[in-house]
């Protein structure tokens, strides 16, 4: 009689998620090891100084990920010599953790700005196209790849299993990201532009992402981008500066009809979710900030973001999402060293 109470209940909390589709924020210690083996796990993180320890590789193994994605600052290098980028890039590729994920894990992603080779550079850098070369190398991409021939490193990876199918789509927000706004009246870095003012993405790489989500049948489409895209009122850099590319986004998530659409993110040395709804979209659309792997914003006392979830991390961490086909849940979780878990959020889509 117990046993059948508890599975009536479970049964009940299973219909409650599927037809509320609200996030569940939970809090552990560990990363729970009876939980029900996923049909596709993804690991992520940013901000890894190659010349710093990091003590997270190992974890990242023992979660078992499917995919290892990047998603930027990979090194810290900010240097429009390339003999030196491709210095620091090989130091990272000699870290022993790093080598023994590389050979157990398939490993894609983007660069950010410390990679990238400027400081918040964008579309002026002089150096961009040497330098995407020497990122492509530091990734093992196919000297045959189109990445080596196109203009920035946005790319996808579909991922398909007898369950269900991932598509990760891998943006470029620095090659034909134009000028910023400075901010000249507060202790902020910048702010928004006049609305309609400005790219992140560019004309060549929006038409691709729009072809790319519009035929997509994927279970989930997982949009990485190495800056925020929700979190819009802290002052460094974010999608918000650019507030009709936000806009831009969210009409093409309608007008695609794309499944479970999930945003990665990192830069800000901090980790958090932020959340969103948008109509004509039957889920909230999630971004999951992962940030950093070596340093992270230690002194951090606070920052306004309308959209966050639960609070904010600053230890060392990354990000891992569990995906299940059936349930069409993902379990999102920010786990440091030894496996703690610092922050987790579900969602059903």
């Amino acid at each position: 009689m117990f046993n059948k109470y508890i599975a009536i209940c479970l049964l009940g909390l299973i219909i409650s998620c599927k037809t509320q589709k609200q996030p569940e924020l939970t809090v552990k210690t560990t990363v729970a090891t009876t939980s029900p083996k996923a049909d596709f796990t993804l690991a992520f993180g940013s901000c890894n100084k190659q010349d710093e320890v990091n003590l997270l590789w190992d974890d990242i193994l023992k979660t078992k990920p499917d995919v290892w994605v990047w998603g930027g600052d990979n090194i810290y290098a900010d240097t429009d010599n390339m003999r030196r980028l491709r210095a620091m890039y090989a130091q990272q590729n000699a870290i022993e953790g790093y080598q023994n994920l590389k050979t157990k894990v398939p490993v894609i992603g983007t660069w950010d700005d410390h990679d990238y080779g400027l400081n918040d550079g964008g579309v002026d850098f002089n150096k961009k196209k040497e330098s995407q070369q020497e990122f492509l190398d530091f990734m093992g991409v196919d000297i045959n790849d189109p990445r080596r021939v196109q203009e920035g490193v946005y790319t996808s990876h579909t991922y398909n299993t007898p369950q269900g199918s991932i598509k990760i789509l891998v943006l470029d927000t620095r090659y034909f990201r134009t000028d910023l706004t400075p901010d000249t009246e507060t202790k902020k870095r910048t702010i928004p532009n006049d609305y309609g003012v400005g790219t992140i993405l560019g004309t060549t790489q929006w038409n691709w992402l729009t072809e790319e989500l519009k035929n997509s049948t994927a279970d989930f489409n997982v949009l990485v981008s190495s800056i925020q895209i929700l979190s819009n009122e802290h002052g460094f850099e974010t999608w918000g500066n650019f507030p009709h590319e936000v806009d831009k986004l969210k009409k093409l998530i309608v007008d695609s009809k794309a499944k479970g659409v999930i945003i990665l993110s990192g830069d800000r040395h901090i980790s958090e979710f932020s959340k969103t709804e948008i109509a004509g979209v039957d889920y909230p659309l999630i971004d999951f900030t992962s940030s950093g792997l070596t340093h992270t914003y230690t002194k951090f006392n606070g920052e306004p973001n309308p959209f966050r979830v639960g609070d904010v991390v600053f230890t060392k961490s990354f990000g891992l999402i569990k995906f299940n086909f059936k349930t069409k849940e993902a379990q999102m979780q920010m786990i440091g060293n030894d496996l703690k878990v610092m922050g987790e959020l579900h969602q059903t889509y």
